[in-house]
This record gives C-alpha cells, sequence and structure tokens, in this order.
C-alpha cells in the first residue's frame, strides 16, 4: 500500500472543524464530503447538530479508525488538531487553510509547529493552502468548490502546484469529454509535494495520462526522479510557470542563460515529460496521450487527413512550426487513395478528402498502412450524413496505429461526436490548433521515450590535474577530456613571450594570465592578432599595465561558428551542462539548450537541433559543417567531469569555435565551489 492511499482511498474520513454555518469553510467541505460511499463523522467543538466534540469521539464512531483527517480550524489550532488526529489512527490530514507562513508575523511558527506535528507523528499532509483534491470515481471530493460535484471520472490526473490551477484544469478536461481520475492542488507543500503524487501515480491503473503544473521546485532530483519513474509507464504532461522570472541569474555567463523556468523545462524534457505553454495545449496533450502512447522513435512520421483544405493547412503549418514532420505518401499509398478521391484533391500528405463519403475509411486506412507513419490525425467539420470516429474506426487500422480525431461543429453534434468517440475508444479533440497541440504531443513523447532508452555510459575518472585553475591549467584539463585547444605557451618573461611568437610563428593572441581573474577582456588582458616582436612588446606593456605577472601565448584560430558551452551545478537540480551560440545572440534571445548531467551521447545528439540559430551550425554560406557526434562526446564528457568531482562549480567554454576543421575552445575557466569570481 502507497504511503497517500490513506489520502486519496480512505477507509473512514473525519472533518474538525465542521460547522452548520454555511459560509464557513468547515460547512463546506463537511457538504462536499456527504456524498463520500465511506463513514464520514464531523467534528464541532460545540457540538452543533448532533456533530462530535472531540477528534477522540469521531474517530472511535468510525470501524477501525478514520484513515483522512480534513481539518477546517484556524492556523494556530492547526498544528494541535493534527497531532489529536494522529493519535486517534489518522494516516493523512488535509489543511485548506492559510494564515501559515505566507501571512509572516505569527503564521512563520504556526508553520513551524505543523512541520513539527508531521515530524513527530508521521502524518501525511496535503497543504496548507490549497483548495483540495477529488478522486471522481471513488465519490471522494475534499474540496470547498461546490463545482467539483459535476466531474465525472476520466482516465487524466492532474497534479498542480495551484489548487486554483487544479480546478481550472478539472473543468477544462470534464469539458474535453476526458474527465479526470485524480486531481491534486498541492499548496504550500509542508509535507506532500509533486513527486509524491507522481509516484502514487505510477501505479494507479485508472490514469492513463498525467497533467504536471508546476511554479516553483525545491527539490530537483527527487522531481525529476518521480518524472522520470512515472513517464517510463505513462505519459507525463507539463506546464512550468515562470518564463520571466530571471531573478536566479547566477555570475557567469552559462549561468545567466540557465534561469530557473528554462532550466526546469529542460531537465523536465529529459526526464521524459512533454512540454506545453499554456492551459489549452496541456488539456489537448494529455487529451490525446490517455488515449495511446506512440512507440519511441527519433522521429514520428505523422499523416494528416482532413475534410477541409483550410483547416488543414492550419494544422500542417502548426505541425510543421512544432518540428513534426508531414512525410510523403508512397507511390502505392497515393494510387490507392488517388483512386477513391477526384484527381483535384491533394493527396500526398495531408490528404484532403473533402466531405468524407463512400470510401473514407479505405482512404483512412491506405494512409495509415503507409510505412512512414506512425501516427494518424484526421479532421473535419461534424457532417450529418457522417460519423467521423465510426468511419475511422470501420478502418480497421485502429489496433496498428495511434490515432487522433479533431472536429468542429455545433455543441450538439459535436457531444454526438464525443460519445460516438467513447464509444470507439478514440481521443477526440476540437479545433485544428488543438488537434495539431495533440498530435505535436504524442510525437514529441515518442522522441522523449526514444532519447531516454540510452542510458549514461557512466565509469568517467577525473584526469590526474588540480588547480588554480588558470586558463592554461583549465586547458590542460579539457586537453585530458578529448577536446582540443590552440596552440599555445605559458611565459614568465617577456623574453619567453618573444620567443613563443617565434615558435607559434603569429599571428597569436596574448592574454594575461592568473587564475584568480575569469573575466580578461573586461580589464584589457587580451590582445589579439599579435604578429610581430614589436606588436608583441605593446601587448606586453598593456598587460602589465592591467597587473600581469605571466602570460599566455596561444595560436590564433580559424574563423567560425562561436558556442557557449558550460557544466555547472544548477542550485535547484544539480548538475547541468548549456549549450548556446556564443557572443551577445545567446543573451539576447536566450538561445540555449540545457540538460541534466550525466546524460547519454543520444541526449546530448540533441542539444544543436534545439537552438534557433542551428543553421548557422550547418555549412550556413559556406560555413563549417558541425559533426553532430563530436560536440555530443564533447557534451558528455564534459558533463561526466562535473558529476566526477564534487569540488568543482563549473567548467565553462567560451567561446568553442566550430571551425571547418572542427571544434576547439578558444577559452576556458574553470571555478572550485565556493570559488570567487572577479
Amino acid at each position: 500500500m502507497h504511503n497517500l492511499t490513506p489520502l486519496f482511498a480512505p477507509r473512514g474520513i473525519i472533518v474538525v472543524g465542521a460547522s452548520s454555518s454555511p459560509e464557513k469553510l468547515g460547512a463546506v467541505m463537511a457538504q462536499s464530503l456527504a456524498t463520500y460511499p465511506g463513514p464520514v463523522e464531523l467534528v464541532n467543538s460545540r457540538g452543533e447538530n448532533g456533530m462530535h466534540t472531540s477528534i477522540a469521539g469521531a474517530a472511535a464512531a468510525i470501524p477501525g479508525g478514520p484513515d483522512l483527517a480534513v481539518l477546517c480550524v484556524p492556523a494556530a489550532a492547526t498544528a494541535q488538531a493534527l497531532r489529536d488526529s494522529a493519535a486517534h489512527g489518522a494516516k493523512a490530514a488535509l489543511v485548506c487553510a492559510g494564515g501559515f507562513a505566507e501571512a509572516g508575523g505569527p503564521g512563520i511558527e504556526f508553520a513551524h509547529q505543523v512541520a513539527a506535528a508531521v515530524r513527530d507523528t508521521g502524518i501525511r499532509l496535503l497543504g496548507p493552502n490549497t483548495s483540495g483534491f477529488f478522486v471522481p470515481r471513488r465519490n471522494l471530493r475534499a474540496s470547498f468548490v461546490p463545482g467539483v460535484a459535476e466531474l465525472e471520472p476520466g482516465s487524466v490526473a492532474v497534479v498542480a502546484a495551484s489548487g486554483g490551477v487544479n480546478h481550472v484544469l478539472a473543468f477544462h478536461l470534464q469539458r474535453a469529454g476526458v474527465g479526470v481520475s485524480l486531481a491534486v492542488g498541492i499548496g504550500a507543500g509542508t509535507d506532500i509535494t509533486a513527486p509524491d503524487v507522481l509516484d502514487y501515480l505510477i501505479s494507479d491503473e485508472q490514469t492513463k495520462a498525467v497533467a504536471l503544473h508546476l511554479e516553483t521546485v525545491t527539490d530537483g532530483p527527487a522531481l525529476i526522479d518521480a518524472v522520470s519513474r512515472l513517464s517510463a509507464v505513462k505519459p507525463v504532461v507539463a506546464l512550468v510557470v515562470g518564463r520571466n522570472d530571471v531573478s536566479e541569474f547566477a555570475q557567469s555567463h552559462t549561468g545567466a542563460l540557465a534561469t530557473s523556468w528554462r532550466t526546469t523545462r529542460a531537465v523536465l524534457k529529459q526526464a521524459g515529460a512533454v512540454l506545453v505553454d499554456d492551459e489549452n495545449q496541456l488539456v489537448a496533450a494529455v487529451t490525446a496521450l490517455a488515449g495511446r502512447r506512440l512507440a519511441p522513435a527519433a522521429d514520428p512520421g505523422v499523416g494528416l487527413i482532413t475534410g477541409q483544405a483550410g483547416p488543414g493547412l492550419l494544422i500542417a503549418d502548426a505541425l510543421h512550426g512544432a518540428g513534426v514532420a508531414l512525410p510523403r505518401l508512397a507511390r502505392a499509398s497515393q494510387d490507392t487513395i488517388g483512386a477513391l478521391l477526384p484527381p483535384l484533391t491533394f493527396q500526398a500528405n495531408p490528404v484532403d478528402t473533402g466531405r468524407p463519403g463512400p470510401g473514407y475509411e479505405k482512404i483512412v486506412a491506405a494512409v495509415a498502412a503507409d510505412p512512414a507513419i506512425d501516427v494518424v490525425a484526421v479532421y473535419g467539420l461534424t457532417e450529418p450524413v457522417a460519423d467521423l470516429p465510426l468511419s475511422v474506426a470501420a478502418s480497421g487500422a485502429v489496433d496498428s496505429l495511434p490515432f487522433l480525431i479533431g472536429v468542429d461543429g455545433p455543441d450538439g453534434d459535436l457531444e454526438r461526436a464525443k460519445k460516438s468517440a467513447q464509444q470507439q475508444g478514440l481521443p477526440l479533440i476540437c479545433g485544428p490548433t488543438s488537434l495539431a497541440s495533440g498530435i505535436t504531443a504524442l510525437v514529441n513523447d515518442a522522441r522523449g521515450q526514444f532519447q531516454r532508452a540510452q542510458a549514461p555510459a557512466g565509469g568517467f575518472t577525473w584526469p590526474d590535474l588540480e588547480g588554480p585553475w588558470d586558463e592554461n591549467r583549465s586547458k590542460e584539463l579539457l586537453g585530458a577530456l578529448g577536446i582540443a585547444t590552440p596552440a599555445r605557451r605559458r611565459c614568465g618573461t617577456r623574453a619567453a613571450a618573444q620567443e613563443a611568437l617565434t615558435e607559434l610563428g603569429g599571428p597569436v593572441a596574448v592574454k594575461l594570465l592568473d587564475a584568480a581573474i575569469l573575466h580578461k577582456t573586461e580589464i584589457g588582458g587580451v590582445h589579439l592578432g599579435v604578429d610581430s616582436a614589436a606588436a608583441m612588446d605593446r601587448a606586453l606593456d598593456g598587460l602589465e599595465a592591467a597587473g600581469a605577472r605571466e602570460f599566455l601565448v596561444e595560436a590564433m584560430a580559424a574563423p567560425g561558428v562561436d558556442l557557449v558551452v558550460g557544466a555547472r551545478r544548477d542550485p535547484v537540480f544539480g548538475p547541468i551542462i548549456v549549450l548556446g551560440l556564443g557572443g551577445t545572440a545567446a543573451e539576447v534571445f536566450a538561445d540555449i539548450s540545457i540538460r541534466s548531467v550525466p546524460f547519454a551521447v543520444r541526449a546530448a545528439e540533441g542539444m544543436p537541433g534545439e537552438l534557433q540559430a542551428r543553421e548557422l551550425l550547418y555549412g550556413f554560406r559556406s560555413g563549417p559543417m558541425l559533426d553532430t557526434a563530436e560536440l555530443a562526446g564533447l557534451l558528455v564528457r564534459l558533463g561526466d567531469a562535473l558529476v566526477s568531482n564534487d569540488g568543482i562549480a563549473e567548467i565553462e567554454i567560451n567561446p568553442l569555435r566550430l571551425t571547418h576543421h572542427g571544434l576547439v575552445a578558444l577559452d576556458a575557466v574553470v571555478i572550485n565551489v565556493e570559488e570567487d569570481i572577479q
């Protein structure tokens, strides 16, 4: 039995602080729980309307004692009510009220008292500051929002940071005809947090897909572990709030690029979650994924059948924008379809059928049978003479491939279409854009499964190197990791620098060498294009004026495209790696890709494809061509190096230049844990 079973499937419930005054929380909660089929006993210290005057009395009235205590008492009384409930058998509690740490003042002490009660008794607590939870199939509605009484059982679970968002999503899912299996508002998360509920859902047979809403993350590794284990058995769709939160910038360049919102989304995706941008996309995604998942694949092909060309263009455009492939159908498939449709319709994918008519199910079967197609999207306006879900089912292809149906029409027609889809076991969505969102979710879920199928290699050993980490020593580390760097000489005197110029055969870069100074260009610590003894003297004069006691003389690299790569310890999620375009573009456009480490080569290979400016890396205007495998290996080794040494806070290469001869690290920074950055 899971330790949240007493919360979500209690043998008995006590409502502490129940009331007969309809405006009070205790009255609303008691009414919401009145239809629960198990015993529900009410506690009111004044004994209103025959209620129990004590927790002990209410608990004694339940055979075997209560599993769940719903507390509707003031913040000041909550901790003692928790202790009393636990003492009389309650294993879980719900606290909806506020007035704790968020209120400041005495509320901070009340929060400490509640945390202590949870710690001392072992009772599991949901809340405070939540509007509750509900399990429609059990007729369990521990919520003070009256509308939950109308929610029907379904196959999608909602795990939301906010109780309000929990209810919003549940009502959206109800209108979509999907319903909910379980819906939870985490609230303050004093004890039970999102990872706890996700863990519970792994073995919840009613739940086929999970909608996850996040605002803040306190324990990143726990969240990622829970999402990873859950997404391995059922799809997870995540909506992360905080796109514009830039408050957690670190001092380093890659730290400034990887804000909490970006990092959270990136590591959730890596753990197998499908990402969405708003609640409408979320509902479309879980509706599609609750039907049937695609098999793991690097790039699943979508077949689109549309009854109207205009909506079909909207869908196709949205899919292309999301990077979803609509492969051209094979000639044999087109010949089959061409025999069933007028010659003026487009038939190569998307397939424009016009109004559904005789032979429609054969068209569906032909598209589904094409070897390039892994999932089929079907769209049409409702027709009095056509039942789209029934026609799709009649194709005989629904057992071999996932399908997603999109319809639009009058409300009555839509309800009939939803009922038909439910009878045929097919997911149905209203609207072209929502259909595209659902298909995109199916494809991204399959891609995520494919990437996660390859485990990190592991077994990395830190090389025999240690600080202080000036640029030369940092590049020695890169060399030990198999990362190319320019030829260079470490020079303690001006004469040695002149000799290095002769050996390297200019032009060269001449740099101040000091482990305590990481941003050399800001103090005039870098001189480029030095190609003569006189130019070297001028460069050395400038470096000495900037405080240089040692110099690094380095061969100039060939021109190319600059990248920035950093392996760093995120304060929430632990070790991560960041890849972006070098220069100001990365900062201005936040054009980056993030992974948690350690990670597999397959996951690393997907990083450059996530950059908006990725075309620059693949021969743009006769530029250099990236070897994706070379970059992936570099990223994996850099991440493994960080993981293998707890004393290192960050390893950054900026820039990592892509040239016609491959990748070369032009500058490198290694930062020890708790090291000051200048």
